[in-house]
């Protein structure tokens, strides 16, 4: 016992061996021993910590990058014919997935990080690392045998966020449900459907996704006139009255730059003719801009004494 540090290898043995040149000190094996292993676990904890803090700090910065980056290319066509609003919002929307992706990875670093020093601070300790790993790893088995649907939800979301499919706001059909997201985490997607319905849906579960307001969106309108109706005069009174209302400046933010366009004969049948009327518009701007030009139209009707077909 007393022999212990008299070779003088060790931090703690080169101080006490200043302090007791003789060497006899039967207490300092065990403190050597406490404080050696007290300075090497604070040493892998410190080590730790600023490893995490410079990942942190990294994913934070690309993220941030990246929410300041340039628009995604099927945002531009957008961006150049609303207003800033339209574009602050995809601005908005972007930074919040970005914000997002950077939480989850900075938890994933956390994870990491800590779980390696913990396991040096346990080798560190003497406890025997492979029946501890043998037994977490079983566990994991188990686990994902018994939470595979909730790890399948939980990538579906991350590759939902990273692809940028939809967000809050935009209005989709999941195949399950139909409306507008409300909210939006990595493991479901809340909708509101247009009966006030709220549907939440695991986002594993979504095996296709059309989006109604990204990018943009389309008023379809259908004109059904009688058989008789002079083709010529009803396409040139169409073809007016959307060009009127996209020429409005009112509706400069709601109409984009491609001029309304009036189909030829959509349908033909022995009693009726239909037209077709196609707007292009803002992101969830169909609805409205498609109600608007049919009273439009059906005032234009009733001023050239035009009939509808039944």
């Amino acid at each position: 016992m007393t022999e212990t540090c008299k070779s003088g290898k060790g931090l703690t043995c080169s101080i006490l061996n200043a302090s007791f040149p003789d060497g006899v000190y039967p207490w300092v094996p065990l403190v050597a021993g406490i404080v050696d292993a007290l300075l090497t676990l604070c040493m892998i904890l410190a080590i730790a910590l600023v490893v995490r803090s410079v990942a942190h700090r990294l994913i934070t910065r690309v993220t941030l990058r990246a929410s300041e980056g340039v628009l995604p290319e099927r945002f531009k066509t957008m961006s150049s014919g609303s207003s800033e609003a339209s574009t602050a919002i995809l601005t908005e929307r972007r930074r919040q997935r970005a914000e997002t992706m950077g939480s989850v990875l900075r938890s994933l670093a956390s994870v990491v990080i800590l779980g390696t020093a913990a396991l040096m601070i346990l080798s560190n300790l003497g406890i025997e690392l492979a029946p501890l790993l043998t037994s977490v790893g079983i566990i994991g088995v188990a686990v994902g045998f018994g939470a595979q649907e909730l790890v399948k939800d939980f990538i579906a979301g991350m590759f939902m966020l990273l692809e940028d499919q939809y967000g809050v706001g935009d209005v989709i059909d999941t195949g399950v449900a139909v409306g507008t997201v409300e909210a939006v985490t990595l493991r479901i997607t809340r909708i509101r459907d247009a009966d006030g319905k709220v549907w939440y849906v695991r986002n594993g579960t979504i095996s296709r996704v059309g989006n109604e307001s990204q990018g943009w969106s389309r008023a379809v309108v259908d004109v059904t006139v009688p058989y008789e109706a002079d083709t010529t005069t009803v396409r040139e009174l169409l073809k007016n009255v959307s060009t009127a209302m996209w020429e409005e400046p009112e509706y400069r933010d709601v109409l984009l730059v491609e001029e309304p366009q009036v189909f030829g004969l959509e349908q033909l049948s022995g009693t009726s003719i239909i037209f077709r009327v196609s707007v292009k518009t803002a992101p969830a701007q169909q609805a409205e801009v498609a109600r608007e030009l049919r009273v439009r139209i059906k005032r234009a009707f009733d001023e050239k004494n035009l009939a509808f077909a039944g």
